[in-house]
């Protein structure tokens, strides 16, 4: 075992250890020189209070201003009220029953406090925060730490404050430094000017300048991206080495008899589009492709040319939709407009077509039946469904490509489990709309070849997006009714979505979410919020109230089946004014005469969601209309985010705002979001250049050296990355 991977209790104890592994999960020594701080704060240069956000574990940089201890009244105790500045805003802490630190908090004195902001009273706080002055003679020892240094500012948790997990990384330091070795190689490092590992580690934790801590930086951005472009080129070169059938069409078939019939010509993008997954699927390894086109862009039939060129060679193509609405649609939606071609071997069938199958878990037994063996026998060479595609009884006669709509509803272990169907590894294509975090970093890592359609088929309307602040100006939200209402008079179809169905009782605590609830992002405290708006009760308010005497509906996904169908059919036919509905009409769902859509607690959905939303109207000759309502305030981090999705109707640039503001997961692991990011200090928008330069280096050495033989250094620092669900991962992706 290297002395970096000692357990941290034989280096700061057993209590500190647990500390450390229960709040930060850092458990050896080199966890603890890879935890870097978050920011860095000079003596005198006082942090920002303005821009504390509520929930928010931080640690502040603040002079003492006031101290005032105030008895309880009627009762024993009192509460010790600090008020510390940065010169321009004021933060409150305040102690229960401990007048005593009257005697060290004492009004000039700077310290560093941390912990978890609150409100009280409408007043931002931090009660009972643990605290070090850094300018009196109780802080002598923090100041002698932080002399003519910069204070390094900690990821931390309540358990240990940021200058704690300082004097746990200066042990480290000192013992262990010389301990550490060198992943880069010396020629790689020679000429992108990259200092040796143990300097950037040394300088990244006791920077005397901001030159100093930008070396650091460098130097560690260098080794994330380049670790991880090695991890990615050896599983590019495996994935090379996997046997695949080529597919390529065969002219007078299938593919050549729908394209004839097309009532419309192919945008510029399409055809190029198609060009490239062509290509892909006429290799002899595996495509991995993803299709990014804005809502309404024609994803959907590029995947069915797609589909339709596998079944010209014989095979079979798979479509799978994340809820049984959307498979419903696309089933309906792609046997429509291949006519008799999606009838072989029925009376009136095309002798040159397939069969089209659908198959979703509330399917009766006699047409679930019916779906397998056609599925398995090789009679359908299109199949479309949920997750019921996934269950082991389904087999197929030759997989050759699988297509997953809205890539983001489903983990790699599903879209695996569905590959493993075929004898040989089958073609993948994914689609998306907005690209979830984890998404956009790999293609900014090169490891998913991206396909992309900007351009909009004739006949698409443009769609307005504003923010309704239902708290501040309630007469907004009233407006925002009698413009769903001044749609309808004129003809049109509205949507109103709420975050939760609302016939049920509240989630127990840790209970897992449906699929169909919204992803709770950020804001105020949530134990202080009103529960999430739901489809029920707002269905019944809104008939009674603003939208009386117009058709309200309900749509959400405990309805049964034959009742979601039938709401359905009734919104498209026009028989229903107003849709009241869950994200159950994220994606798929087509109603051309649909022209304004309101979105209720908008600030509790994702970018991604609302943007996929929003997409479901404007998809007629009239303009579509998109009202974001929300009870958060205005310099909240949740309305900069619906200001954000007001602003663009770009599709990825949404999802590099995503990006920024949840981080991209772990690129190599199971993590959505950034909570578990295996990057520490690589920004994957900001260093796109140097993950690209990264990648043509461990391209290039991972094809003249791929078991990294002559790098010994550098296998363990990937063998460290790659911990064993992290290789399993990264061997399904």
């Amino acid at each position: 075992m290297g002395a970096l991977d000692e357990p941290l209790k034989d280096l700061v104890g057993d209590r500190t250890a647990k500390a450390l592994a229960d709040s930060l999960k850092l458990r050896t020594v080199g966890d603890l020189l890879h935890h870097y701080p978050r920011r860095y704060v000079e003596r005198g240069q006082l942090t920002s209070l303005d821009e504390l956000e509520v929930d928010e574990h931080v640690t502040v940089l603040a002079r003492i201003e006031k101290v005032t201890l105030i008895p309880f009244r009627g009762r024993k105790g009192d509460r010790l009220e600090v008020v510390v500045t940065d010169g321009r805003s004021r933060l409150s802490l305040v102690f229960f029953n401990q007048g005593w630190r009257q005697k060290e908090l004492k009004p000039g004195l700077q310290g560093l406090f941390a912990g978890k902001v609150g409100l009280f009273n409408r007043t931002r706080q931090l009660a009972s925060p643990d605290y070090q002055l850094i300018d009196s003679e109780e802080g002598t020892s923090a100041a002698e730490q932080f002399a003519g240094r910069l204070i390094p500012v900690y990821p931390a948790s309540a358990q240990l404050p940021s200058w704690k997990l300082s004097l746990c990384v200066e042990m480290a330091l000192t013992k262990h430094l010389a301990d550490v070795g060198e992943p880069l190689p010396a020629d790689l490092r020679a000429e992108h000017g990259l200092i040796p590992l143990p300097e950037a580690l040394e300088l990244i934790h006791r920077p005397h300048s901001q030159a100093e801590k930008e070396r650091a930086q460098n130097r560690l951005r260098w080794d994330e991206a380049f670790v991880l472009q090695v991890a990615l080129a050896q599983r590019r070169a495996a994935d090379s080495a996997l046997p695949a059938v080529p597919r390529r069409p065969v002219p007078g078939r299938v593919l050549d008899a729908f394209d004839a019939r097309l009532p419309f010509t192919l945008t510029d993008g399409q055809r190029k589009v198609c060009a490239e997954i062509f290509a892909d699927l006429a290799t002899e390894h595996p495509m991995h492709r993803l299709l990014q086109g804005e809502v309404g862009s024609g994803k959907t039939l590029v995947a069915l040319r797609a589909m339709l060129a596998v079944v010209d060679t014989g095979g079979q193509a798979v479509l799978l939709a994340p809820t049984e609405v959307l498979a419903q649609q696309h089933h309906r939606s792609i046997v429509e407009m291949m006519g008799d071609l999606a009838e072989a071997g029925m009376i009136g069938g095309s002798e040159i077509g397939t069969r089209v199958a659908l198959l979703t878990g509330s399917m009766g037994a006699a047409a679930r039946r019916g779906a397998l063996l056609d599925m398995a026998s090789g009679k359908a060479g299109i199949a479309i469904g949920t997750h019921a595609l996934i269950e082991d009884k389904v087999q197929f006669a030759d997989l050759g490509l699988v297509v997953v709509d809205e890539q983001h509803r489903f983990g790699v272990e599903q879209r695996d489990a569905l590959r493993a169907k075929g004898e040989q590894p089958p073609h993948l294509l994914v689609m998306t709309a907005t690209p979830i975090p984890r998404t956009v970093a790999m293609t900014v890592f090169g490891d998913l070849e991206t396909s992309v359609l900007d351009q909009l088929p004739s006949g698409r309307s443009p769609i307005s997006t504003h923010v309704v602040p239902a708290l501040e100006k309630p007469n907004f939200l009233v407006r925002a009714w009698e413009r769903v209402r001044e749609e309808v008079g004129k003809g049109h179809q509205a949507y109103v979505v709420c975050p939760r169905i609302g016939d049920e009782e509240e989630p127990a605590k840790g209970k897992k979410k449906r699929k169909e609830e919204p992803e709770e992002v950020g804001g105020a405290d949530s134990e202080e919020r009103r529960p999430p708006l739901a489809v029920v009760e707002t269905a019944e308010k809104l008939g009674k109230g603003p939208l009386a005497g117009l058709r309200v509906e309900i749509l959400h996904g405990r309805l049964a089946p034959e009742a979601k169908d039938d709401v359905m059919r009734r919104f498209a036919a026009g028989e229903v004014d107003v849709l009241v509905a869950t994200t159950v009409i994220e994606v798929g769902v087509n109603v051309p005469n649909s022209t304004v859509m309101v979105i209720m607690d908008a600030d509790r959905f994702g970018v991604s969601q609302l943007h996929q939303l929003r997409g479901r109207v404007g998809r007629g000759s009239a303009a579509g209309l998109c009202l974001l309502v929300s009870d958060m305030p205005a310099a909240s981090a949740a309305r900069a985010r619906l200001d954000a999705v007001a602003g663009t109707l770009d599709g990825f640039a949404l999802s590099r705002i995503d990006l920024e503001q949840r981080r991209e997961g772990d690129v190599l692991g199971q993590a959505q979001s950034g909570v578990k990011s295996s990057l520490k200090v690589l920004s994957v928008l900001e260093d796109e250049d140097v993950i690209a330069t990264a990648r043509a280096e461990a391209t290039r050495l991972v094809a003249a050296d791929p078991a990294l033989e002559a790098h010994p250094e550098l296998r363990t620092a990937l063998e460290s990355l790659l911990d064993e669900d992290r290789a399993e991962y990264l061997e399904k992706g």
